[in-house]
């Protein structure tokens, strides 16, 4: 059970009804991070909104198997366990290699980018990733340099950056309501990159 009181999808009238059938997946579901927002649903809007924009959106060009890599990395280091495994099945549909995904997820769960079968590109996104998950505050400006040297555009670094900074806001609502996975389905997401207004959960 979360902490705070939400709302079911049989219990919803409003505008968040109508938020709920935009984010549903199969059968009503709705993933209970969503659900977390039900007292304040213009939050859950505001969250679908940048979820979408920044994870599923056609104007992203890094690969989003490699973007989920990213929020299960994010997700991994601050100990949230439900995106995790959420992102994690969404990361494996979409790669469609099982051991690869496998390894890569070993490496992160021991906290060994090296290990991971990654490019040296990706692992340094992923060093991005962590100091920024870790240590905002140290940031400097080498780590974006690097980043371009490695053939990152920055538009590409924004996107790292986005993907980064959206997971810890997501594994904070999570962590900081008693979110769980009971209830979900894992792995779903709104797919339809080229839409960007298109939440619903496949």
């Amino acid at each position: 059970m979360p902490w705070i009181e939400t709302v079911p999808y049989e219990e919803a009238t409003g505008k968040l009804k109508m938020l709920y059938d935009r984010v549903k997946g199969p059968d009503n579901n709705v993933d209970n991070i969503m659900m977390m927002h039900s007292l304040r649903p213009h939050s859950m809007e505001g969250h679908m909104a940048i979820y979408k924009y920044v994870l599923h959106h056609s104007g992203n060009t890094i690969p989003k198997w490699f973007l989920e890599v990213l929020g299960v990395w994010v997700s991994s280091l601050n100990e949230c366990n439900y995106c995790v495994d959420h992102h994690f099945a969404g990361l494996k549909r979409l790669l469609a290699d099982d051991p690869r995904a496998d390894a890569i997820r070993v490496a992160i769960e021991t906290r060994n980018v090296d290990a991971a079968p990654l490019d040296d590109a990706q692992k340094l996104a992923m060093e991005y990733a962590r100091q920024l998950t870790r240590d905002p505050g140290g940031m400097k400006e080498d780590i974006v340099i690097r980043l371009r040297n490695a053939g990152f555009s920055d538009g590409e670094i924004l996107e790292i950056n986005q993907v980064s900074a959206y997971f810890g806001y997501a594994n904070r609502t999570v962590l900081g309501l008693g979110c769980s996975t009971k209830g979900d389905i894992l792995g779903l997401s709104p797919n339809k990159s080229d839409d960007p207004d298109a939440w619903n959960h496949s």
